[in-house]
Order: C-alpha cells, then structure tokens, then sequence
C-alpha cells in the first residue's frame, strides 16, 4: 500500500493491522461503540479475549483497509455499509451467532440520558409510587401525568407513554424516567453486521431469541415425529413405534377375523368362555 508522504506513521501502522487482521481471520463483526463507558468496553473486552478481537479505528482508516484486502476477500467491501457512529471491527474464527449471543449477555441496562434515541415506548405505569406529595405532583403533571393521594402517598392515576419510541428523550422526561426506575438504554457493544466468505449477516438476523429458537426446535420435532409416524416412514426414531402399531393393528384384525395365534389364543379362548356362559344361560 502507497501512502503520501504527510500521512502520519500511526495512520499507516493502523492500517496495515487492520488489513492484515482482515485476511488472518474468518469472520469480521462491525460494531458501534457509540456511548460506550470505558469500565464497560474493558470488561467486554475480557469476556471476549478468548473467542474474538476488538480494534477500534477511524473510519476511514478502516475503509483504507478494506479496500486492500478486497481483492482476497469476496465482497469484503459491503462492510463499508454498516461503519456507523464510532465504529470497530471485531475479529474472530468463531460462529458468528455464538459471538452475537455473547455480546447480547454483556449488555446492561442504563437511565437514559437528555438527547437520546428511546429504543421503545417508555412508559410510566399506573399504581403507587414512594414520592410524598410536594413538587413532585407538579412536576409529574407538566410531563402529562395524572396523579392523586392514596395512603399519604402520590399515586399515577393511569399508564402514560412519556416518550415514543424513535423520539428524543428531553431534559425533563430524563429525570422523570430516573426517579421512577425506568432504565431503558443498553450499555454494551452493538454488533451491526458480519462478514464471513462473501456473506453479510445484519443485526437483526444475529438477534436470535435463543430460547424461542430452542421452543421452535422442539415443536418442529414433534411434528416431524407425528408426520413420519403417520405416513410410516421409517428412521431410527420410529421404527420401534411403527413396528409397535403394526403388531397391535394385525393383533386387532386377528382377534376380529378370529384367526388364532400365540398372541391371540388367550383373548380368543376368554371371548369364546364368555360367548358359551351366555349361550348356556339363555337355554337355561
């Protein structure tokens, strides 16, 4: 890679890591550091040494990069789609699910701070709450919340949805939210997308809710179950039941036709002492 002569030494050292990272590993993850605390990144970064490699860099440090080793790796340039707010790159020879579900358990939940994007609908629920009546009262009604007096205490009258998601949390909604417990930002490292051979797999297809995926499984194994034993297809896990409901469907149709066999001599001889006990007592 040429480099003017101006660019300063450490740009050129940053790129040549990246680039050379980018042909060592498999699978590359870009993540958003964005309102990350440092305590939080650290302990991130010790959960992740033993499966995979952080590197932070600029932006276009690390577009530099990718246009170097595009030419070994296949569509390795679509990364540059998904370098957003303050981006990094993750390392790693490990599936990429597994690293998604690593960082999803890192996260950890934080008040929401003036100017931040709410990630959902956040609400203040009704019910009563510790505040003494004072300013509080005031304060909660400026925000639209409607509240009484029960028990010495401020109770909220009725759910409020104080702040729409997509929409910015202001100064005031941010205390409101802190006083009542609502803490409704993550902290933690957003992973926005992995590259492994060619293909790129975005947020929400790595969000997996691993134990509906699990539910999903077992649902899906019992219906393939019932589906190969009702159509008699035989594998190893239902041969033994299939071989069971063919001997008890021949024994039934024996025992209709009364055709006897080891297996049906004894209910064929009790049905025919039951038939003779009847006979004999009509004649009689």
């Amino acid at each position: 890679m040429k480099f003017e002569a101006h660019v300063a030494q450490y740009k050129k050292d940053s790129v040549v890591r990246f680039s050379t990272l980018m042909k060592e590993y498999k699978i590359i993850g870009v993540v958003n550091m964005e309102n990350l605390p440092t305590p939080q990144l650290q302990q991130i970064r010790a959960q992740l040494r033993k499966d995979a490699l952080l590197l932070m860099g600029k932006r276009k440090l690390i577009e530099l990069a990718i246009d170097e080793v595009k030419g070994s790796r296949k569509d390795i340039e679509q990364l540059k789609n998904y370098l957003g707010g303050m981006p990094a790159l993750l390392f790693t020879n490990q599936d990429p699910f597994k690293i998604a579900s690593l960082l999803r358990k890192s996260k950890s939940n934080a008040p929401a701070k003036p100017g931040q994007t709410a990630p959902r609908d956040l609400i203040i629920p009704a019910g009563p709450t510790p505040f003494s009546p004072g300013p509080i009262i005031s304060e909660l009604s400026q925000a639209g919340i409607k509240t009484g007096i029960e028990g010495g205490k401020v109770s909220v009258k009725a759910d409020v949805v104080l702040v729409k998601e997509g929409d910015k949390v202001s100064q005031q909604t941010a205390g409101i939210l802190a006083k009542f417990g609502v803490e409704p930002m993550e902290i933690g490292i957003d992973l926005v997308a992995v590259y492994e051979d060619g293909v790129i797999y975005k947020k929400d297809v790595l969000s997996i809710d691993e134990a509906q995926f699990v539910e999903n499984l077992k649902v899906a194994t019992t219906s393939a179950l019932n589906l190969a034993l009702n159509i008699a297809y035989v594998t190893k896990d239902t041969v033994d039941k299939l071989i069971a409901k063919a001997f008890n469907e021949a024994k039934a149709l024996s025992l209709k036709a009364e055709f006897l066999t080891s297996d049906t001599v004894k209910e064929l001889i009790a049905k025919a002492v039951i038939s003779g006990n009847a006979l004999d007592k009509k004649i009689k």
